[in-house]
This record gives C-alpha cells, sequence and structure tokens, in this order.
C-alpha cells in the first residue's frame, strides 16, 4: 500500500460531535498505544546499544552482525 491509499484510508473523526462516553474511551485507547510504541521504542533502543544478545541461549545478536532469529509479534 503506497502513502497516497493510506492518506486516503484514514477516517477523520470530529471529537467534539462524539457523545463523551466514546470520546473518553477513544482517548485511552490512542493513550494506550502510544504508551505501548514507546515502551517498543526504548526496548528496541537497548537492544541496539548492547553488544551481544542472547534469547535462551542462542545468540542473536553479535556486535556489528545483524539481529536474527528475534521478531516481534503484534
Amino acid at each position: 500500500m503506497t502513502a497516497q491509499n493510506k492518506k486516503n484510508n484514514i477516517k477523520k473523526l470530529n471529537l467534539l460531535e462524539m457523545p463523551n462516553q466514546e470520546r473518553v474511551k477513544l482517548m485511552e485507547n490512542v493513550k494506550k498505544r502510544l504508551q505501548q510504541r514507546i515502551a517498543e521504542t526504548k526496548m528496541w533502543q537497548s537492544l541496539i546499544e548492547i553488544e551481544n544478545l542472547v534469547v535462551n541461549g542462542n545468540t542473536v545478536h553479535r556486535g556489528d552482525e545483524q539481529l536474527s532469529g528475534f521478531f516481534l509479534k503484534k
């Protein structure tokens, strides 16, 4: 999907026209997703800074080599 298609698929919401309960729920979901992204970013930053990464006894990163055998499932 191209960037232009993504732009066209974005649903615009008018928060002023939403019921309070629905608006609060939406804002809580947005806050939760942002907090999750911040946590993931901090985790990836710390993984980048380490020299050797071992998961369950398997080395998945050493020095300047790329990560292998490690993925983040959403």
